[in-house]
């Protein structure tokens, strides 16, 4: 089969031609239909979190439709691997679908399935996963990371790993839901978003345009959209947020403040991992303010400790991931309109390392659009 490879870091992704993979007991085979271009693969391929052996398929925001099934699957048994298993409800008013019901939904999966893929294959038996911390599983692996993704025709995963798609949802943004959309609504979930409160979106990408949405859901007043793209700002704004320019010449820490008469945000979301916006995340906060890093980042960032946190008990909180329980919820926010992801798949490109590779530098300079999907 085809399938887009990383051979080795800090060289462009390669077209090569890979064994057809066959599902285990307890797995599945989906063919791709798409597959998001997120900003962790141009990480990736330059070579930065740990990675695992090459060459290695890489893409994690994968949707398509079941292939065949491996033991057990078609007759209703589960992998023991996830007996057990206690997913954490957060506080947002939507229902967390629980354990037993995406068990359920897995062991039902038969070829021909719409599907999407939950990017973290972990073991469902240690102490983090049965605490709900699955990120931090013991054998975690992630797909199009540790093990290979979705920039190829087909995928093997563990049954568990695939949620079904309602019909009303397409293959590409279920896709880029399964990174973007869950990140972001797992990284307002961390930030404690509740009624009433602002937050400040630092990165109107893929992530930033499900994070303005979705603090809707969760009940927020307002909704600061903040980038140095004109027309990412304008599509904020016409997602109902508030738009605050970081292009050149202008301080969105001063808009910030004006906007809010000096009060600063309640939760701030850094979806890009620079320094300078990590450190806004934090300046523009208001007392007891809580800024939710999500953006890859591998520079230090400089805040004022007593000014920025101590003096307004702040909070700076890490956001690794997001939970296997979140997804079927975002799905169906997804399916009701609530979520449109037609804002946030702006290009489409064929499964080959030459478009790939030039939607990976596009992200790099900053100049793509919002998301980038391979269709297969």
């Amino acid at each position: 089969m085809r399938a887009v490879q990383l051979v080795a870091t800090g060289r462009p992704l390669e077209d090569r031609a890979v064994a057809l993979p066959e599902p285990g007991p307890g797995e599945v085979r989906v063919r791709v239909a798409a597959a998001g271009i997120c900003h962790s693969d141009a990480h990736y391929r330059r070579g930065g979190p740990s990675l695992g052996s090459l060459p290695l398929t890489l893409g994690h925001e994968v949707a398509g439709t079941v292939d065949a099934v491996g033991e057990g699957v078609a007759e209703g048994a589960w992998d023991a691997v996830d007996e057990g298993v206690a997913e954490v409800a957060p506080n947002p008013p939507i229902e967390v679908v629980s354990s037993d019901t995406n068990r359920a939904l897995a062991r039902a999966l038969v070829p021909g399935e719409r599907v999407c893929l939950h990017y973290l294959v972990t073991c469902g038996r240690c102490a983090a996963c049965l605490r709900g911390g699955e990120q931090f599983c013991a054998r975690v692996q992630m797909i199009g990371k540790d093990r290979d993704g979705g920039f190829a025709e087909y995928i093997v995963v563990p049954a568990r790993n695939a949620i079904r798609v309602p019909d009303a949802v397409s293959h590409a943004h279920a896709a880029v839901m399964m990174c973007s959309s869950a990140t972001a609504w797992h990284a307002l979930v961390k930030g404690r978003l509740q009624p009433g409160e602002s937050v400040a979106v630092f990165g109107i990408g893929g992530l930033g345009v499900s994070a303005v949405q979705l603090a809707d859901v969760f009940g927020a007043a307002t909704v600061y959209a903040v980038d140095r793209v004109p027309a990412k700002l304008a599509l904020a704004e016409r997602l109902g947020a508030v738009p605050v320019s970081a292009a050149e010449g202008d301080d969105p820490l001063a808009a910030l403040a004006a906007l809010t008469g000096g009060r600063g945000v309640d939760v701030a979301l850094d979806l890009v991992g620079r320094p300078a916006t990590i450190a806004a995340a934090v300046k523009c906060l208001g007392v007891q303010g809580r800024a939710v890093l999500v953006g890859i980042g591998d520079r230090p960032f400089t805040v004022d400790p007593y000014r920025d946190i101590l003096g307004k008990e702040t909070e700076i909180i890490g956001c690794s991931d997001h939970m296997h329980g979140e997804i079927a919820g975002l799905l169906e926010l997804a399916a009701s309109g609530r979520l449109d992801l037609g804002a946030a798949v702006t290009r489409e490109v064929p499964l080959a390392a030459g478009a790939v590779n030039a939607a990976l530098d596009a992200l790099e300079a900053g100049t793509d659009g919002v998301r980038t999907v391979v269709r297969v």
